[in-house]
């Protein structure tokens, strides 16, 4: 059982989209203060004053009960600390605050990747950069416009302890924004950092003309991908086929919201990979780290190997779609 909780407050580090939605939606929460941590004074007094954020929200009235600052001091007054930025820059960011992070806060990570450099999950990354503190992660299907808008959404929270997923999910679940709580971090990392990987692929599917029913077998042996991939690394196979890895496969693979399925759309359409400037596909990213991953403990890889491959050039669509097509015929 989920009990009662004493008001507590949460820090969200990260003024984008996705952080700005989620200070939103905890700041409806009956548990909770919330502050949002922004980048600048001037960001600060700029949301603060006109309470939206145009740039990343466009159109969207955020909480009057949430609070913004641009001084780190205010970290050290969380229980709870969000970390809301990409997951590549999420060992600069615990190393640049620790200093401002007590022993006990619990954080939690909101990026969907895992760690080029040393193939790490993200929570493994803060728990070195940050000893002495309880990290959880929260992924799913939500996008950030979504949430903002109060629109009905679901996701989940991940901590080694149960206990510690049931007491954040508490916090900050509100009247729209509902958390699962979680004891499976690899599994719940593993399948956000793959969906992206998924989605991917099914822009290229739609980007090459190649129909509905290729998406379909995409998403379905995508998700037999990804399960067994989690596996290998200790993770719970029914995680995969819950919210943060079907769920959020099937939203990422199929809405146009999704920066991961456009930049698939494109490089089906072109036949080959160009990265957007100044738009984060964190799929691309973690494509060759999981492929990476996937030859080093013996999991079969098809699709992620191919959008990987995609992606670096070493092959074109067509040639890719012809091998995926072409494997040995097995049993499902």
């Amino acid at each position: 059982m989920i009990g009662e909780i004493a008001r507590e407050r949460i820090v969200v580090v990260g003024s984008g989209a996705f952080g700005t939605a989620l200070a939103a939606a905890a700041a409806t929460s009956d548990n909770a203060d919330v502050t949002l941590l922004c980048r600048s004074t001037e960001q600060a007094r700029d949301l603060e004053a006109t309470r939206t954020n145009a740039r990343n929200l466009p159109g969207i009235s955020l909480p009057e009960r949430l609070a913004f600052s641009a001084d780190p001091r205010i970290l050290e007054t969380a229980s709870v600390v969000l970390f809301v930025m990409p997951s590549q820059a999420q060992r600069e960011a615990a190393h640049d605050l620790s200093p401002f992070l007590k022993a006990g806060q619990s954080i939690v990570t909101c990026a969907k990747g895992i760690d080029k450099p040393t193939g790490g999950l993200l929570t493994d990354v803060l728990e070195q950069e940050l000893p002495g503190r309880t990290i959880s992660v929260l992924s799913g299907p939500g996008f950030a416009a979504d949430i903002a808008r109060g629109l009905p959404t679901a996701m989940v929270v991940a901590s080694v302890d149960l206990d510690e997923a049931e007491r954040i999910a508490k916090l900050i679940s509100g009247p729209t924004f509902r958390l699962y709580p979680s004891a499976d971090r690899i599994g719940v990392q593993l399948g956000g950092a793959l969906k992206n990987v998924l989605a991917i692929a099914c822009g290229i599917v739609e980007g090459a003309g190649l129909g509905d029913s290729a998406r379909a077998a995409l998403i379905s042996r995508g998700l037999a991908e990804m399960s067994r991939f989690a596996a290998a690394f200790g993770g719970l196979p029914e995680t995969v086929r819950g919210l943060s890895g079907l769920g959020d496969l099937v939203l990422t693979a199929t809405s146009h919201q999704s920066r991961n399925l456009r930049f698939g759309i494109e490089t089906g359409r072109t036949g080959h990979a160009v990265l957007p400037s100044g738009e984060l596909v964190e799929g691309a990213h973690a494509a060759a780290v999981a492929a990476r991953l996937s030859d080093d403990k013996a999991v079969d890889m098809p699709v992620t190997n191919a959008v990987a491959s995609i992606i670096e050039g070493r092959l074109d669509v067509k040639t890719a779609m012809n091998a995926l097509m072409s494997r040995p015929i097995t049993t499902e």
